[in-house]
């Protein structure tokens, strides 16, 4: 399935509230005040987000008040301003031999299946890639690593269960380096975002890594779940606030009604969405395309709309 079907597909509540409340504003007569902050609260409670929400009635407000539009006129306004809220990121670029992306999020985003599809993508291109694994609290989270390291051909540098995060990332870094690797790929065990200790667990790897290379890592990358919609903006806002991410991992937008926060992130904190992941084959990992996100969570709703 591509970008545009999981998405399409994803989306379809979200769509169904653009046209099924639209349809009722804009047939009831001229747009008003009072229907655009009903047409708000229904974005809101669609997952849109609330930052974004609230810049979509903005952009009504000011192209569309007092006029009588047709629901595609509408959506058209509203498409629009999407457009310029989302950015697509710059292309992903080796900065460094090797290239070290160090990955975070909280439990059950995805981070392992992410980085194993990371990987692979990476060897396929002809790039020597290594994997490092600093969950060491659960056996299983190496192991299940390991696995994705093994299918990927990836490089695979591990400890004991329990061992410090940081030391695995100092030895891995080093091992990066000594053997050559193009880009060397960071786990880190799931956290909570409003958890001090283990957020400054993730600060003492970084200050690690940048004891082998004052450059590393070049990149941090949050991997975020698309189901969990308005919350997926607060726990950003925090790790944010901790770390200069640089990028975004949004997954599971394949069976998410929610997908529509990604407006939100973008628009409230401007750290571009990288990648997007769509399911748990080695091959369901993509870059984010802006047109094709856009495509999805509106081209159908115009068509409904006719």
């Amino acid at each position: 399935m591509g970008l545009f079907s999981a998405i399409k597909k994803g989306l379809s509540k979200t769509r169904d509230a653009l046209v099924g409340e639209l349809k009722g504003i804009v047939g009831a007569g001229k747009i008003t005040d009072d229907t655009l902050e009903e047409l708000e609260e229904h974005l809101i409670k669609a997952d849109v987000g609330v930052e974004a929400a609230f810049l979509l009635t903005d952009a009504l407000r000011e192209n569309a008040l007092g006029k009588s539009l047709t629901t595609e006129q509408v959506l058209d306004i509203m498409r629009d301003e999407a457009e310029r809220l989302l950015k697509d990121p710059p292309p992903f670029e080796l900065k460094g031999k090797p290239h070290v992306v160090l990955v975070i999020g909280v439990n059950g985003a995805g981070k392992t299946t992410t980085i194993g599809k990371l990987a692979a993508r990476w060897i396929n291109e002809g790039k020597k890639v290594m994997i490092a694994a600093c969950d060491t609290f659960r056996a299983a989270a190496i192991d299940q690593l390991e696995t994705w390291a093994q299918r990927s051909g990836a490089e695979f540098v591990k400890h004991q269960e329990g061992s410090d995060p940081a030391a695995v990332a100092y030895d891995a870094c080093q091992a990066a380096v000594a053997r050559d690797c193009d880009i060397l790929i960071v786990d880190t065990a799931g956290r909570l975002h409003n958890k001090d200790y283990l957020m400054e667990e993730l600060k003492k790897i970084v200050r690690v890594m940048k004891k082998v290379n004052p450059e590393f890592p070049q990149d941090i990358w949050l991997v975020i779940d698309g189901n969990t919609g308005q919350n997926t903006i607060n726990q950003t806002k925090i790790f944010n606030q901790s770390f200069p991410l640089t990028g975004l991992v949004v997954t599971k937008l394949d069976g998410t009604a929610r997908g529509g926060s990604v407006l939100s992130i973008t628009s409230s904190l401007q750290i571009p969405i990288r990648w997007v992941g769509m399911g748990e084959q080695i091959d369901q990992l993509v870059e984010f395309d802006k047109r094709e996100y856009i495509d999805g969570l509106f081209e159908n709703a115009l068509e409904e709309s006719k």
